[in-house]
């Protein structure tokens, strides 16, 4: 009989993966075709229209192939301009769940008698994202809690949806060659699996809390073990406000909140080699203290990402490089992270994005990050510089483990220039790398994932 119900399970499944394969391929291979045909029939092409039909195909469908979409916009020249300016434009909310809904979901990751291991249980769902929804409770010891449960089926859809991407790269490549995004795909699919283990999620929270333990600007919510699963994870409320809401509060304000989102992100990279690679501002939220903005609230932490130590030496001797114009240590650091058969044509072009990145901890002042530029038009004129050139010069492949660093940089450089932060980033980057060393960081590393329980995970 258990036989029986594992082989409809996984009929089930697969019947599932078909119609998301259909409904996904459907839309994209419209636009797929349509380039197709003008490039045979020797028609230019309205890249524009194409890119506005591919996001109104992709717009409909939401959950992961949209948070793919959307990662592939913050990637200079992964797509092309028109779809990567079409693309973050779509939400990533999914639709909720209906409380009839919510509640045999509980009661498969939980049992039949869930509802009585909470005091209080919201029928409504207090956030929805691309995986999931988060609802709010009362645990029976009277702690506010954040269950973020999953939607039905994600391992499925996640796999139709990735199946897709490739198609999407496809595209790409047969109208551009200055990017050879062959592992771009494969480093996204590891990433978006590991976010439907919220197992591994729960043990990315302690790895955090361990990192943070001495950065009170930033808080981590506990993890309440015995009402998670696989797909519930169940932690501390984290009382705050959005950051947006921060937009017009007081410099001094903005300039908290920004410091520590800083130090969120940059002192477990340096320290650790570890980075959060989904810096969107719905990730995080805003506590006071005292009436005024204090720190942080770090809420999601499915996308994590885990370096070598040789990975961080290599953003360090590219700062160094930079810096002091060391050539050989700036080709050093791009050989470091995985580039290969580097030019000197495109060695200067990489050069171009790594001063836009690096640029506000290269200048000892105190500046804004965007300085002076329109947040608009923020990075528009490097990655068209870089586009330009690669046309010429390149393709050049992109490293697996360069992708959600570059994404990283960029959604963290975005947070700074919505809040207009004024901050001295040259000073607040070498307090990070004051006792750099591969040691160090080996050492760091190996305890801290020792302790997560993410040792050979």
């Amino acid at each position: 009989m258990e036989q029986d119900n594992s082989k409809d399970r996984e009929k089930n499944r697969l019947s599932r993966r078909v119609r998301r394969y259909a409904s996904v391929g459907t839309g994209v291979g419209g636009v797929a075709a349509r380039y197709a045909g003008q490039r045979f029939l020797g028609f230019g092409g309205d890249r524009a229209s194409n890119a506005a039909a591919l996001a109104a195909a992709l717009g409909g469908l939401k959950g992961p192939l949209m948070k793919v979409a959307q990662m592939l916009a913050t990637i200079p020249e992964a797509i092309p301009a028109e779809y990567a300016a079409e693309l973050r434009q779509l939400q990533s909310h999914a639709p909720a769940m209906g409380w009839p809904f919510v509640k045999r979901r509980m009661a498969a990751e939980l049992g039949a008698d869930w509802r009585a291991r909470f005091a209080e249980f919201g029928h409504d769902a207090a956030a929805s994202a691309s995986l999931g929804q988060v609802h709010r409770a009362i645990g029976q010891d009277g702690r506010d809690l954040a269950c973020k449960l999953q939607y039905p089926d994600m391992d499925s859809t996640v796999e139709a949806d990735l199946s897709q991407l490739e198609l999407i790269f496809a595209i790409h490549r047969r109208m551009e060659q200055a990017i050879d995004t062959r592992h771009i795909g494969a480093e996204i699919g590891s990433r978006l699996r590991e976010e439907l283990d919220y197992t591994r999620e729960a043990r990315h929270m302690a790895l955090y809390a361990a990192m943070l333990e001495a950065v009170p600007q930033v808080r981590v919510p506990g993890v309440v073990g015995e009402l998670s699963t696989r797909r519930l994870l169940t932690m501390d409320w984290m009382a705050g406000r959005p950051i947006l809401d921060y937009a017009g509060a007081p410099q001094e304000d903005r300039n908290r909140i920004a410091q520590a989102m800083f130090r969120a992100w940059w002192h477990p990279f340096s320290h650790y080699g570890v980075i959060h690679g989904d810096p969107h501002l719905g990730n995080y939220t805003v506590f006071e203290e005292g009436g005024e903005a204090a720190g942080i609230n770090l809420l999601d932490y499915g996308c994590v990402r885990i370096f070598g130590p040789e990975f961080v030496g290599g953003v360090v001797d590219l700062y160094h490089g930079l810096r002091q114009d060391e050539r050989a240590r700036i080709v050093h650091a791009y050989e470091t992270w995985g580039f290969s058969g580097l030019s000197n044509e495109l060695i200067d072009i990489l050069n171009i994005w790594a001063r836009f990145i690096y640029g506000p901890l290269l200048d000892d002042r105190v500046r804004s990050v965007a300085d002076g530029v329109k947040p608009a038009e923020y990075g528009r004129r490097q990655a068209f510089q870089v586009h330009r050139a690669l046309r010429e010069k390149g393709p050049v492949t992109v490293p697996r483990e360069f992708v959600f660093m570059d994404r990283a940089a960029i959604g963290l450089g975005g947070v700074f220039v919505h809040l207009g932060a004024e901050l001295n980033f040259f000073r607040l980057f070498n307090d990070e790398i004051a006792d750099f060393s591969l040691g160090r960081v080996s050492a760091r590393q190996s305890a801290a994932l020792a302790a997560s329980g993410l040792a050979g995970a």
